[in-house]
């Protein structure tokens, strides 16, 4: 008979998980845990699983524990052996997928569903953070971006607030277009030296928002700060790639634009305006969700690994309707001033019953 040895057991348990952490492929350690019975529990007794979506994400190492649907029960060690290997076998079970939804390929997306609030805005709603969302720089033969205040200080950086599509995304890539106002002489664009994101949740209830006139300083929990990349001055849609994908825990993003380069003729002031804004990357949900207690600053990852492929359809069409409400009604509010106003509230009025729904209408897709 051959003689098999055991990988494991001839190394020993540092230099064999030593080995292990080197791996680059999550399905590998998955596959690692299947080999047999005695490896399966070295895999899961060490946590490798959790330890590699750490590695390759540092944002999940906010995670502190993990909820499945199908028990409730949470990751914390049990008052025996038994519920404690089941409390191991939950974490490694949530975070390998975690790690396959992180690693494998997806398609981008846009995964801004709604603007929160500016820093500051120059005339409202004219100039409001809203039109950020339109890619158009022209709506409506009017122009379309949001500007700053003036300031005599050049140093003086601007924040744009933003609600991502989920509460767990995976973002990769931000593009933001400055404005160039074509109607000021020579064409001046309104561009920022520098730009920073921010990624994390919000600590206070949504309903509090104020129609998101809101200070944006103590209100956010910021997990991820990119570095600065320089801007151009120039009218097009820049592209910023963060170093690596980052796990955006709570769904709020947040564009640093620092330093101003263009004074208006007009005043002397210096502003920053923006015509277009994308953030590029992947929702998790439905089957990935997190809990967040703002009070302890504890954060619980929810796996519901029953979310059929339909439930992940109808939330991208939930999340698509509510960016739909908010856009026929920034149109509404930008019509009033217009000679079209009657026709365009004719047009948009008979959609004013179903936005009262907070979900699209059976069959409106």
């Amino acid at each position: 008979m051959e003689f098999c040895l055991d990988f494991v057991e001839w190394l020993g348990p540092d230099t064999a998980s030593s080995v292990l952490m080197l791996l680059e492929d999550p399905a590998d350690l998955v596959r690692a845990s299947a080999v047999s019975r005695s490896w399966r529990r070295f895999v899961i007794e060490n946590g490798f699983c959790k330890s590699f979506c750490s590695r390759i994400c540092s944002e999940a190492s906010n995670l502190r524990r993990v909820i499945e649907s199908s028990s409730m029960q949470t990751s914390e060690v049990g008052s025996s052996a038994g519920a404690e290997w089941r409390s191991l076998e939950r974490e490694h079970r949530v975070y390998s997928y975690l790690s396959h939804c992180m690693f494998s390929p997806v398609a981008k997306r846009d995964c801004i569903l709604e603007s929160i609030c500016a820093s500051s805005t120059d005339n409202i709603p004219d100039e409001g953070i809203e039109n950020t969302l339109e890619p158009r720089d022209r709506v409506d033969m009017r122009p379309s971006y949001w500007s700053s205040g003036g300031q005599k200080n050049p140093e003086v950086p601007e924040t744009l607030t933003y609600s991502l599509l989920s509460k767990l995304c995976v973002i990769s890539e931000i593009k933001i277009q400055p404005f160039e106002a074509y109607f000021q002489y020579d064409n001046p664009i309104y561009s920022a030296k520098f730009v920073r994101f921010r990624m994390g949740y919000c600590t206070v209830p949504s309903e509090s928002f104020n129609d998101g006139q809101i200070s944006a300083g103590d209100n956010y929990k910021w997990i991820y700060v990119s570095p600065e990349f320089p801007m151009l001055q120039e009218n097009a849609l820049q592209s910023f790639k963060l170093p690596s994908p980052v796990l955006c825990i709570g769904g709020i993003l947040q564009i640093e634009l620092l330093g101003r380069v263009q004074a208006q003729e007009m005043d002397g002031l210096y502003y920053i305006c923006v015509c277009h804004v994308e953030a590029l990357g992947y929702s998790l949900t439905p089957q990935l969700d997190v809990e967040i207690n703002t009070v302890g600053d504890e954060i619980i990852l929810k796996y519901l690994p029953e979310a059929a492929a339909c439930s992940s359809t109808g939330a991208q069409d939930s999340s698509s309707w509510h960016a739909l409400k908010e856009r026929i009604k920034h149109l509404q509010a930008r019509a009033r001033d217009g000679w079209h106003y009657p026709l365009i509230s004719t047009f948009l009025g008979a959609m004013e019953s179903d936005l009262e729904d907070d979900e699209p209408p059976l069959g409106y897709w």
